[in-house]
């Protein structure tokens, strides 16, 4: 599949107007990024680029800030190669987990492993939501739990789960890179327990599950929200993050209005991780 590459640097520049770019970028059909200094690179598939989308977003902050983009068609290539040569590094979280691709010769041998194919796909671990629901997930007992993860990215935080002892998981996510290689890497770490579904929160029908973890987008959940509770064990978990310090009131009053207790966030770089529990 060939993509562009549009590199936007930003001026003066701010990491939370980046984050900001990033996120509405997502919306519109890029789905990788890579920070870099006073900016960030930004790829989508070539056959969603729309370039009055990308200068409606970025327009949107030019009264502020002003823009230097830059774009290049990225020909279909080896993925892996190229995130081995710039990117993905080996992930240490908590001191307990350790995310690794397979080309990795040299990284720490920890409680937990779990190795990622490098693709297009988000969940690597190193963007503050992905380790924030990952730190979360090492905290919790999991044994003998069912397990929904909406967003699945890469699969990360399901495989995690299993690995943490739940009993069976539900991964579903909307993009077919992410379903790809959701599917790939339950293989790779030789996860049997989770099944990937391609599509969204219409596929819950009357399923049941004791903890929920949604890494998805503040408009997303807000949606979303009514169809999580309502599959949601009594007693159950729901943790959400991919959104921002300023959306928690949005997001602590739809969950409170459907009967959720507040029982607490996280903080990363200006992004949450927020828990609820179904009482």
């Amino acid at each position: 599949m060939e993509y562009k590459k549009i590199t936007i640097v930003i001026s003066p520049y701010q990491e939370w107007l980046r984050d900001i770019i990033t996120a509405q970028l997502a919306d519109i059909g890029f789905d990788s990024f890579v920070d870099i200094t006073n900016g960030v690179e930004a790829y989508v598939p070539l056959n969603l680029y729309q370039k009055g989308e990308l200068n409606a977003v970025l327009d949107e902050f030019s009264e502020d800030f002003s823009f230097s983009v830059k774009s290049e068609l990225i020909a279909d290539r080896n993925w892996n190669e190229e995130w081995e040569k710039n990117y993905f590094k080996p992930l240490v979280v908590a001191d307990e987990c350790v995310v690794r691709a397979p080309f990795h010769k040299e990284f720490p041998h920890l409680k937990y492993e779990i190795v990622i194919e490098p693709n297009m796909a988000f969940g690597t671990g190193n963007h503050e939501t992905t380790s924030l629901m990952l730190e979360h997930i090492l905290k919790s007992d999991l044994t003998g739990k069912q397990v929904l993860d909406m967003g699945c990215g890469t699969g990360i935080l399901g495989i995690l789960c299993s690995m943490k002892g739940a009993k069976k998981i539900t991964a579903i996510d909307i993009d077919q890179w992410s379903f790809d290689g959701t599917l790939g890497n339950t293989k790779l770490n030789k996860i049997f327990n989770i099944d990937v579904k391609l599509g969204d929160a219409g596929l819950l029908s009357d399923n049941n599950f004791d903890l929920i973890l949604a890494n998805i987008q503040r408009n997303v959940l807000l949606n979303d929200m009514p169809a999580y509770n309502h599959v949601l064990n009594e007693g159950g978990t729901l943790i959400m993050s991919g959104f921002y310090s300023e959306d928690i009131p949005a997001i602590k009053e739809k969950a409170e209005s459907l009967g959720l207790k507040d029982v607490g966030y996280t903080v990363k770089n200006n992004w949450v991780a927020y828990t609820f529990l179904k009482v």
